[in-house]
């Protein structure tokens, strides 16, 4: 799309700060998360991963399940509508969670925030509009670099307004996301051309009529199966870190916050200035290659090495991981025709969705398990070797894929 340099300068700057502030709320909360579990459901540690489990899953199911149809409303009435719409239900979301008088209002919330909050897909259409197949790796990592700024303050933050109570972070992070909106409201234009837009399918609003849709370009089923792997392995992190930090460290909440935090560091200066350089010299894929091997070495470092300070020194290093989902996303968008970036991008939050809802169960039901009274062994570390493993399998399925061109000209309605 044409777009006067001064407009797309503003969007571009608005569609970063919205996902720096869509973390920095993730971020805010989940330190404390823990916390509000146990208070509202009167359980142990242990019994609060758990239940953070499901509360996590629901959250994704509602993203797998109605993050087609957004993309594919993006493709059909354009970004703006789309994106002040799921502003506005992430801060209902924390707004209903802080407010909470049981552990249900915690599931209706983050039903909202799944089905309708979910900000990424439409952020990274915005940006797919706005940028060429050259620079669009480049774009997707200032996504990504905004997410990691926003988890360089949310987790700190967090952690730091816990001690005013457990309650108090859902509240900020409810007021940042509704004045957001209401920016957005008043800046925010329209990115995509009104000659892309395309006429709403109900057929394909759906994850499965999605897969059908794209499944015809070339190129990007076998993709997106490695990047769901690989966002299972990855989602280890926001999945148990903060059940995993303190049962292995002894970490309060403000600890936790910190150490997510210096994960946002490394993620922002990876993405926002590293990745750049590593796509020009490597390209999309050797980009990918780099990153997750240093992704499998970190979490094989933390499963196995029991020392705060050394995983405290590791997660600065670890933003090489975060430069594989850029690559992966940059190699599906330039196979797409712009008509279809929000269908794309629909179905990729789809995905990362359902990896998120895997995860929950499988890493903190994993650490329940082996931290349990009466359990067999205790191996906190037990879900990062999970994740080791599923990353192991996606970079070994990325080796063995057929090679094209990282580069290929971008598909044409």
């Amino acid at each position: 799309m044409s777009m006067d340099p001064a407009i797309q300068k503003r969007a571009t700057r608005f569609v970063l700060l919205t996902v720096l502030i869509y973390s920095m709320g993730f971020g805010i909360i989940m330190p404390v998360l823990p916390d509000l579990i146990r208070h509202l459901a009167d359980v142990d540690a242990a019994e609060a991963a758990r239940i953070g489990a499901w509360i996590g899953a629901t959250y994704g199911l509602f993203q797998v399940l109605l993050m087609p149809t957004v993309g594919n409303l993006g493709d059909r009435f354009g970004r703006r509508p789309v994106f002040l719409v799921s502003l506005f239900s992430f801060g209902l979301d924390f707004l209903l969670m802080g407010l909470a008088p049981n552990i249900g209002w915690l599931f209706v919330g983050r039903a909202i925030a799944g089905g309708l909050g979910a900000i990424f897909g439409p952020a990274n259409a915005a940006m797919a509009d706005m940028s060429s197949t050259d620079n669009r790796a480049a774009s997707f990592g200032k996504v990504g670099a905004a997410f990691g700024m926003g988890f360089i303050l949310g987790p700190v933050v967090g952690g730091f307004l816990g001690d005013f109570g457990p309650r108090v972070p859902f509240f900020v992070a409810a007021g940042l996301a509704f004045a957001n909106g209401i920016y957005g409201w008043l800046v925010f234009p329209e990115t995509m051309a009104k000659e892309k837009q395309r006429p709403f399918e109900w057929k394909r609003a759906n994850p499965l009529g999605a897969f059908a849709s794209l499944g015809h370009i070339k190129g990007i089923l076998p993709v997106a199966l490695i990047y769901f792997l690989w966002a299972l392995a990855g989602n280890v992190y926001p999945s148990s870190w903060s059940f995993f930090a303190p049962i292995q460290y002894g970490w309060d909440s403000r600890m936790v916050g910190i150490s997510l935090g210096l994960v946002g560091v490394s993620m922002a200066l990876f993405q926002a200035v590293i990745i750049r350089r590593f796509i020009t010299r490597f390209g999309e894929r050797r980009t990918a290659y780099i990153g997750m091997l240093s992704g499998i070495a970190s979490y094989l470092v933390v499963a196995f090495v029991p020392y705060g300070g050394v995983i405290l020194a590791l997660l600065l290093v670890n933003g090489f991981s975060g430069m594989v989902m850029p690559s992966l996303n940059a190699m599906m968008s330039m196979r797409t025709p712009p008509s279809q970036q929000g269908e794309l991008q629909g179905l990729i939050g789809s995905l990362s969705a359902l990896s998120l809802m895997i995860a929950q169960f499988t890493y903190n039901y994993a650490l329940a398990a082996f931290t349990e009274t009466g359990a067999p062994m205790r191996f906190p570390g037990a879900p990062f070797v999970i994740a080791a493993t599923i990353g192991a399998i996606a970079f070994l399925s990325l080796l063995m894929l057929r090679k094209r061109p990282d580069h290929l000209p971008q598909a044409h309605d």
